[in-house]
Order: C-alpha cells, then structure tokens, then sequence
C-alpha cells in the first residue's frame, strides 16, 4: 500500500472516528483512487481516461456520502461538492437568466474555468424538466473533462423510473453508463450493532460522524418499508415529500420552515406521518426569527398529533439559541422536543 494511499487515509479515518474497517468499502475507496488516479499521490490531479463518471449507488446507511466526502478532502483539485437537487436549482437560475439556446454551454464552460471535480450528492431524478435536460447538460460536461462523482441510492438503469416521457430519458442512462464506473455498495445490517441505542433520537454536532450515523439511523427505522412519493396539497399550496416511507418521513430543517408553510400545511403532514426525522435545525436569533416561529408551531402540533421525532443539530437542546421575541414560547419547545425524542421502541 501506498504510504499516502486514499485508502490509508480512509482507514485511518475510520480508526480516528471508531468506525469498522468494512471491506466494502474499502473495495469503494480502492475503485475512487483508480478512478481518480491517485495511487501514487494525493493527487496531483487525474489524466485523461475514457471514463469520466464515478456513478455509487447503494441503500441508506451503507456509508456512500462519507466515503465520497473523505475522499473529496483528500484530493488536491479544483473541486465542488453539491446536493444534486441544488446543484439543479442553480443550473435552472442561470438557463432562465441567459434564455439563449446555447445556455448548457456557457454554464459548462463557466462551470470548466471553476472545476475539473464535481461531487453530486443523492442524486436522484424526479420531475420531466429535469429528466429532459439531463442528457445535454452531461454530454456537455463530460466533453469539457470535468469528472463527476455521484451518489445515490438508485441503480442506473431505474432512475426516473415510471417518470413521464421516460423513454426520451433513456439516452442519457446510455451516457451514464458508457462514460461511467459503476459501483455499489451494499451492506447487509453492519451497522445496526455501532448504534449504542438503536432509538437515539438526537444528533449532534453537525459534521460526517453525525449524518453517517443519522442515516444508520433512518435506515433502521425504515428497514422493509416501501418508499414513495407524497404531496400535501392545502388550499392549492403543494408540499412535496420525497422521502417517504409507511409514515416515516425525512426532511432538512429548511424543506419545513424556510418556506411558505403554516400550520394547516403541518396539521396535514401529522396526518400521514408517524415517525418525522428533521435535519441541520439551525441556532435561532434575530436574523431567523421566522424560521423559528414556524419550528415552534411544527412542534405544537407534532407534539399534539403524538408524531416521534429524530433530529440534528449542532448543539445539545440546552444550548440551542433562541430570538429574543421567541424565547418564552421556545422554553415549551424545547421542553417538548425533549419528550419526543426520548428513547423508547418506536
């Protein structure tokens, strides 16, 4: 092995964090360095090679996120790291800006000045608009030899699966799969014993240990459910769920209460979940006030409709921030969060 090998790296990560040294995926961590061609380096960065997608899939919980996020911070490139979701979002900015036909060019040209590395995270493709435009934006990337890191927890050939249109979709799996690494990582329940208390329902500080340990988690929680796709539609107002599963759901802090949302939008999400798991809950002070309001009547009806909660947070609750014009109502929040994520059989 090479003295500074990704793969001792990546061990010696998992030694520092008191992780399992899995051989899955190391295995991963061995196909990354091919990929990257850093055996030799920290890398000095990666030649030309016919393939310029590292597309890993696998369940919840096995782990892809942090091996790729290691990685990724080993590397010695012009790099980026997205959620695939904003990754979109930005390109969709920039094409309605622009409105020129040649738009997918100019943004892979900007993007080829910043990056030779992108790192898409969940990846997953859910609407038309998306799904039709794919296949050029990634053409286009792959010409400008920018390589693309992908994780997801869809195998290739059943992305935007039952989609509309999909058959005009089915290039772009062509392209992926030409221009691809294929890699999965599947875990049967390694992880299920590293959990102290299979029922910990906070997490923090925010940083790798504490998502991988969320999404061993969520995985455990949602073990043998079916995953599908819901909306909550209040007086034409559209919440869309995406991870969803038989009543346990999973969002980001910002997905609940940095959007116009209110309390009969909460009042109809307690009716299908049982089980909700919210993410990165910011420290709350003047400049987010209103998030936090919003954080507070989620809670008081969650609270009232007996929903479980899993959430995360770079702080204990104790030490949570609070506006000033909030902090007397916030006292019952926290006194409330603390009840509902209380460990017991769920």
């Amino acid at each position: 092995m090479f003295k500074n090998s990704l793969q001792n790296s990546f061990r010696e990560f998992c030694n520092s964090n008191k992780f399992e040294i899995n051989k899955k995926q190391i295995e991963v961590v061995k196909s990354l360095e091919d990929f990257l061609n850093t055996k030799k380096k920290l890398i000095s960065f990666f030649s030309k090679t016919d393939k310029h997608c590292f597309y890993l899939y696998g369940n919840v919980g096995v782990g892809k996120t942090m091996i790729v996020s290691q990685v990724y911070e080993q590397v010695k490139a012009k790099k980026m790291k997205a959620h695939f979701n904003e990754f979109m979002i930005n390109f969709h900015d920039f094409r309605h800006k622009k409105s020129e036909e040649n738009s997918i060019t100019k943004f892979v040209h900007n993007l080829k000045k910043k990056f030779d590395l992108i790192f898409l995270d969940e990846f997953q493709v859910t609407n038309i608009v998306d799904a039709m435009i794919l296949g050029k934006l990634f053409e286009r990337i792959f010409k400008e030899n920018i390589k693309i890191i992908i994780t997801t927890n869809t195998k290739l050939v059943e992305l935007y699966k039952d989609g509309l249109q999909r058959e005009q979709f089915i290039p772009f799996i062509e392209l992926i799969k030409k221009n691809s690494v294929q890699k999965v990582l599947f875990l049967e329940d390694d992880y299920r014993t590293q959990i102290q208390d299979k029922n910990q329902r906070i997490f923090y500080p925010l940083n790798e240990k504490t998502l991988f340990n969320i999404n061993q988690n969520f995985r455990i929680f949602t073990k043998n459910l079916n995953k599908e796709e819901k909306e909550i539609n209040t007086k034409g107002r559209v919440f869309k769920i995406i991870n969803f599963y038989q009543g346990v759901a999973r969002f980001n802090f910002n997905q609940l209460c940095d959007q116009n949302l209110g309390a009969e939008d909460y009042l109809n999400l307690s009716q299908i979940c049982k089980h909700v798991f919210i993410e990165e809950i910011p420290n709350f002070n003047e400049f987010n006030s209103n998030q936090q309001l919003r954080f507070i009547t989620l809670i008081d009806i969650f609270y009232e409709k007996k929903i479980r909660l899993t959430i995360s947070l770079n702080c204990t609750l104790d030490k949570l921030g609070t506006s000033k014009k909030h902090s007397k109502i916030f006292k019952r929040t926290l006194s409330r969060l603390y009840e509902m994520t209380l460990s017991k059989k769920s």
